[in-house]
C-alpha cells in the first residue's frame, strides 16, 4: 500500500502531469459552475414566467359578462351616435344572450329590426348568414312575427 502511494507521488511530481491535472480540474470545475449558472438562470426565468401567468389569471374576470337591456341600449346608442339619455333607436328585446354573438330586436319609428352585438362591443343590423348559407335574420323575423315589409312602411 505504501508503495502505491509513493508511486502516485512520484508521478504527480512530474511538471507535465501536474499541468495536465490542473487543466483537467479547471475544465471540470468550470463545467460544474456553468451548469449551476444555467440552472439558476432557468429557475429565475421560470419563476418570473409563473408569476406573470398568475398575474394574468388574476386579471381575468371571475364571472362571464352578460348582455342586459341597459348595456345593449348603451352599445346601440354609442354605435348610432345617439344621445344615451334620449335615444331614437330603442332596444326592444334580447333574443339570444350569448357572450360572443347576441341577437337583439331594435325599434326606430315603429320599425322593428334584428340587430347583432359581437363580443359585447360591435353592433350591426345587416343580414347574417351561417356557414351553410342560411339567412339567420329571416328565421328570427319569422319566429318573432317581424314582417320584412315593416322595414319600409314603419308598421308592425
Amino acid at each position: 500500500m505504501n508503495k502505491k502511494i509513493r508511486n502516485i507521488r512520484k508521478k504527480l511530481s512530474n511538471p507535465r502531469i501536474r499541468r495536465r491535472l490542473k487543466i483537467a480540474l479547471s475544465v471540470w470545475f468550470g463545467g460544474i459552475i456553468l451548469g449551476v449558472l444555467f440552472k439558476v438562470v432557468y429557475d429565475i426565468g421560470y419563476f418570473d414566467a409563473q408569476s406573470l401567468k398568475s398575474a394574468e389569471n388574476a386579471e381575468l374576470p371571475t364571472t362571464n359578462p352578460v348582455l342586459t337591456m341597459e348595456s345593449a341600449q348603451h352599445i346601440v346608442s354609442g354605435a348610432l351616435k345617439e344621445d344615451p339619455n334620449n335615444p331614437n333607436t330603442i332596444v326592444d328585446q334580447i333574443v339570444n344572450n350569448n357572450r360572443n354573438l347576441s341577437t337583439i330586436i331594435i325599434e326606430n319609428n315603429k320599425i322593428k329590426k334584428i340587430a347583432w352585438i359581437i363580443d359585447l362591443r360591435l353592433f350591426f343590423t345587416c343580414e347574417l348568414y351561417n356557414d351553410e348559407g342560411y339567412n339567420l335574420n329571416e328565421g328570427i323575423e319569422h319566429q318573432y312575427n317581424i314582417n320584412r315589409d315593416n322595414f319600409n312602411r314603419g308598421e308592425q
